[in-house]
């Protein structure tokens, strides 16, 4: 097998590739997110319709099964995200109240490779914020790797974690990001859907303090019956883009 660093910057191209070329106009789906703290075994359910502009992650949201509508970022993040090849800012906060998520996406970019050489034997590429390596699952049709944060590597940002490329579309099949300074994890599972690579799943743990209490809270995201409608689906998705929108605030 190729050395990992080089499996890892082919795979970030191919999938930039993709992401950027099958972009959809816009996106429908019903998410059913379930939070829930096993330490104190309570739980909460927010289930929603949600009509969105990919370009600009904006979204107008119908609370099911017939509650209150909003207007802001899709809840809970825009299922059209490249998590290993965007450079995005991200934070989250989930209770068994709420979950407020605020995800800002970047313009995707290749990694430079050098151009090929009959003359060159071995290419080894060198990541210097990150040190990937295989997991014993891996093939070369479907490569797993585990990538750890190389030292000075800043302790707030996320970073992919683990890896796991899916052997027909040749894209990431799951992607975990976590951070060096908290217990924080995310998990996005991906598939490819009328030529769109999307998240069908999402997972968001993390450790909450509230006054003397330190509780875990997961909250856990299905997103279903995903569409993409070539024109606004909703009269107010029509017009252009703006360049970012902002966060809605507390849901």
């Amino acid at each position: 097998m190729i050395p990992p660093d080089l499996a890892l910057v082919q795979l970030i191209n191919r999938t930039a590739t993709a992401y950027v070329q099958n972009a959809p106009a816009y996106i429908t789906y019903r998410e059913r997110t379930h939070i829930y703290s096993p330490t104190m075994g309570r739980t909460e359910d927010i289930n929603r319709f949600v009509q969105v502009r990919q370009a600009d992650n904006y979204a107008v949201m119908q609370d099911l099964p017939q509650g209150a509508q909003r207007t802001g970022q899709a809840f809970p993040i825009i299922p059209y995200f490249d998590a290993l090849g965007e450079n995005f800012s991200f934070s989250w906060f989930a209770n068994l109240k709420r979950v407020d998520i605020s995800l800002d996406r970047k313009a995707v970019g290749m990694w430079p490779m050098p151009p090929d050489d009959p003359s060159v034997n071995v290419i080894v590429p060198y990541i210097s914020f990150w040190v990937p390596s295989y997991l014993p699952d891996s093939t070369d049709s479907a490569i797993h790797l585990r990538l750890a944060p190389a030292p000075g590597y800043p302790g707030n940002d996320y970073y992919p974690y683990d890896v796991a490329e899916d052997p027909q579309t040749r894209l990431p099949a799951r992607v975990e990001l976590r951070t060096p300074s908290s217990d924080e994890v995310i998990v996005l599972d991906y598939k490819v859907l009328e030529n769109h690579w999307v998240i069908t799943h999402g997972s968001f743990t993390s450790t909450q303090h509230f006054g003397p209490l330190t509780f875990k809270v997961i909250a856990d995201t299905y997103y279903e019956d995903i569409t993409f409608p070539p024109a606004p689906p909703d009269p107010r998705l029509a017009g252009t883009p703006s360049p970012s929108p902002a966060p809605t605030g507390p849901r």
